[in-house]
């Protein structure tokens, strides 16, 4: 099997995540001037949740496993491009798994992982259903049909938006403020599209309210 179609697990370790939630917690601190979350979500102790956030920098890759390690404490996993977490394998030991976006076959096998994923007690996912990196905008947000998908194959999970801006509006070091929003409320006998449609606006709507708060 050819590396572009070869799928690959998560892998977590509890050894690596200790270690790897003290280093992440001093690259932060060192590279940003601030870190600033808003949080309007608190999960419930038997509540399920697919996080969604919005994808325009590296920082992208450590940003769930920080908001899980300091805030919501769930058996999370996340899903990377095939091609990024083979370059970046460490990931899988933190509860990341890979998606093939180039090839639908490939993909429905990591969509229906995901769901065999979030069978756990406490489970989270966190998807950037954008894709790939791509610059910062509020609007026109382009998601993938899969979270989507996903959703009408999870209906009792909470749907989350989480909106990240990184920038330098007020500082050298770039500030980075995080805002998680509240659970969706989906009408799952919607069609795909229109969860997407609907999930692509709440974000948005979250992304513009973050804006407004970081330059004031």
């Amino acid at each position: 099997m050819s590396s572009s179609n070869r799928f690959i697990p998560a892998k977590e370790s509890s050894t690596f995540i200790k270690f790897f939630d003290l280093y992440s917690r001093t690259l932060f601190w060192r590279r940003f001037s601030s870190v600033n979350v808003d949080v309007n979500y608190d999960p419930a102790p038997d509540r399920k949740t697919i996080y969604y956030l919005n994808h325009n920098s590296w920082w992208d890759g450590l940003i769930p496993f920080y908001l899980n390690q300091n805030y919501f404490k769930q058996r999370a996993r996340g899903i990377m491009e095939d091609k990024q977490l083979e370059k970046y394998s460490f990931f899988s030991r933190l509860g990341v798994f890979s998606i093939n976006l180039g090839d639908p076959r490939s993909s429905i096998r990591s969509l229906r992982y995901a769901i065999e994923s979030m069978d756990r007690p406490k489970s989270s996912l966190y998807m950037y259903p954008q894709g790939k990196i791509v610059p910062f905008t509020v609007e026109n947000l382009n998601f993938k049909k899969g979270i989507g998908w996903l959703c009408k194959q999870l209906p009792d999970v909470d749907v989350v938006p989480v909106g990240i801006h990184i920038h330098t509006m007020f500082d050298d070091k770039p500030k980075l403020d995080i805002k998680i929003g509240s659970t969706v409320l989906i009408d799952h006998s919607a069609d795909a599209d229109e969860i997407n449609q609907l999930l692509e606006k709440q974000l948005s709507d979250l992304l513009k309210n973050l804006i407004d708060q970081s330059v004031q």
